[in-house]
């Protein structure tokens, strides 16, 4: 794959961000870290989330890709809210300001959203030109994408990456739900019913790459798989790639006592998201269905 060079990349320790470093890389290209932390490297660039960031910074690079920010698993106590929201919307409005004032400006801003944004929309079909939902998290969403403004009046290309649930042997939602499918306790949570859109990591980060050459491709973008599935069949393919059972239901009270508010905008909300925007710019994803995507990373 061709890309850009020197590209820089906040939230670059976290599962998305450790497999696009390594495939940036890998690749060639130029790969420069923005770290909350002291530089241990003339490749990482200190920077505080919660405060302008200074255009010098930020100048040179031909791809900037935010990801940076607090994860909404979890009881959302008062405290936690406000740390998802403005982890998400004040890192990224300082982002761009300073990439809209750097005196070499990137041809590019990719910064990560959330299908979050569409909320609990049950069997609803949804795509990049559905409304936004009600709720925290599309509240969140809706101000995370427009934070980007300043860029994008900046003439700088934005695109918003509304990302799914990510399969990856490395880390996140699959190896969570292993441990009790592994002991044979698997089972849908709540009815079952509730569409859960995901994607495998190998195709994020090729979707990344397309995003990056396709000077077309810009603002919201779907990065699923175009094969979403209930709960219930999710949570099946999980026991039958184990060779396990998923008869261990877990009822809704139990996920909403555990998990308050976050129960029902993340494990029992319903989105079927489908990737119109990357279909229709030609992209082919390698793990199109669930089962042949567990089957490659378990």
């Amino acid at each position: 794959m061709t890309l850009v060079s020197r590209i820089l990349i906040s939230g670059a320790s976290g599962l998305i961000g450790s497999a696009l470093v390594r495939a940036f890389s890998s690749s060639g290209n130029e790969v420069f870290r923005l770290v909350r932390r002291s530089p241990q490297s003339a490749k990482e660039i200190a920077w505080d989330p919660m405060r302008p960031v200074a255009a010098k910074l930020v100048s040179g690079f031909d791809a900037v890709i935010h990801l940076s920010g607090e994860s909404v698993s979890g009881r959302w106590t008062r405290g936690k809210k406000r740390r998802i929201r403005d982890s998400r919307v004040v890192s990224t409005e300082n982002l761009a300001r300073a990439l809209a004032l750097a005196e070499k400006k990137s041809s590019v801003f990719v910064c990560a959203s959330a299908i979050g944004y569409y909320g609990d929309r049950g069997d609803e079909v949804l795509t990049e030109g559905s409304a936004a939902g009600e709720g925290f998290l599309p509240a969140v969403c809706r101000e995370w994408e427009s934070a980007t403004q300043a860029a994008l009046a900046a003439g700088i290309r934005v695109v918003n990456l509304r990302f799914g649930i990510v399969l990856s042997r490395d880390g996140g939602a699959l190896r969570q739900m292993l441990l009790p499918f592994r002991w044979g306790l698997g089972g849908r949570i709540g009815s079952g019913r509730q569409w859960w859109s995901w994607i495998h990591i190998d195709d994020l980060v090729a979707a990344v790459f397309d995003i990056l050459e396709n000077r077309d491709l810009r603002g919201a973008v779907n990065t699923v798989s175009p094969n979403p599935v209930s709960n219930a069949e999710f949570t099946k393919t999980v026991a039958h790639t184990l060779g396990r059972p998923a008869i261990f239901a877990v009822p809704g009270f139990v996920v909403r006592f555990a998990f308050g508010e976050f129960a029902n905008e993340g494990l029992l909300a319903s989105a079927r998201v489908l990737p119109e925007r990357l279909s229709q710019a030609g992209f082919r994803f390698r793990y199109p269905g669930l089962e042949m995507t567990l089957k490659q990373l378990l």
